[in-house]
C-alpha cells in the first residue's frame, strides 16, 4: 500500500509533532547520512581515479619514445587514404633488432621510414596522450568512477527507505486494527 503524500514541509521530521513517529525521525537522519555518504564517496573516488589516470598517462608520456622504423614488406595499396597494417622493423635503444605490425600509409614500399612508439622494453605501443587529452580522459574516468561509486550507498539508502516505508505501513495497519472496532461501534 502506498503512503499518502501530502504537501512537503521542510524539515518536518525534526519538528515537534504528535503524529511524528520514531521511524520518521530515523528516516530523517538516514536521509542526511545517506546523502553525505553518497556525495563524499562520489567526490573522493572521482578525485582518486582522476589523479591515478593522470599519473599513468604522464608516466607514458615520459617513458614512451618515438622511433623511426622501416617497412619490412611492401604495404598493400588501397583506394582509401586510411592507414594499413604492415610489418616493420626497428632497433631498440640498446641496438637490439625488433619487428612488429604498425599502421603505415597504403602502398608504402619496402624500406620506407615510418614513426612508431615504443615502451622502455622496446615493444610497440600507441602514441601517448597529449597533456590536454590526458586531462580530458582523466576527468572523464574520474566522473564515471565517482558516479559509479556513489550508486552503492544510494542503492543502500533506497533499500533502507523501502524497509522504513514498509514498517510505517505496518504501524498504520496495526493502529487502524486497534481503532477500527471503536469507530465501527459508534457509527450505528
Amino acid at each position: 500500500m502506498a503512503a499518502f503524500r501530502g504537501p512537503r514541509v521542510w524539515l518536518w521530521r525534526w519538528r515537534r509533532n504528535p503524529l511524528r513517529r520514531r521511524v520518521d525521525a530515523l528516516e530523517g537522519w538516514a536521509v542526511l547520512a545517506a546523502w553525505a555518504i553518497v556525495v563524499l564517496t562520489g567526490v573522493l573516488v572521482g578525485l582518486v581515479s582522476t589523479h591515478s589516470v593522470e599519473q599513468g598517462l604522464a608516466r607514458e608520456r615520459a617513458e614512451w619514445r618515438s622511433v623511426t622504423a622501416l617497412v619490412a614488406e611492401g604495404a598493400p595499396a588501397t583506394i582509401s587514404s586510411e592507414k594499413v597494417w604492415a610489418k616493420v622493423r626497428w632497433s631498440g635503444a640498446d641496438g637490439t633488432p625488433h619487428t612488429g605490425q604498425a599502421r603505415v600509409d597504403p602502398g608504402s614500399a619496402k624500406g620506407s621510414p615510418v614513426t612508431v612508439w615504443t615502451d622502455p622494453q622496446g615493444r610497440l605501443v600507441t602514441q601517448p596522450a597529449t597533456e590536454s587529452e590526458a586531462r580530458f580522459r582523466a576527468a572523464l574516468v574520474g566522473a564515471l568512477a565517482g558516479v559509479s561509486a556513489a550508486t552503492v550507498p544510494y542503492v543502500g539508502w533506497r533499500l533502507l527507505r523501502g524497509r522504513l516505508e514498509r514498517r510505517r505501513m505496518e504501524d498504520w495497519d496495526e493502529a487502524w486494527e486497534r481503532f477500527d472496532p471503536m469507530w465501527g461501534s459508534n457509527a450505528h
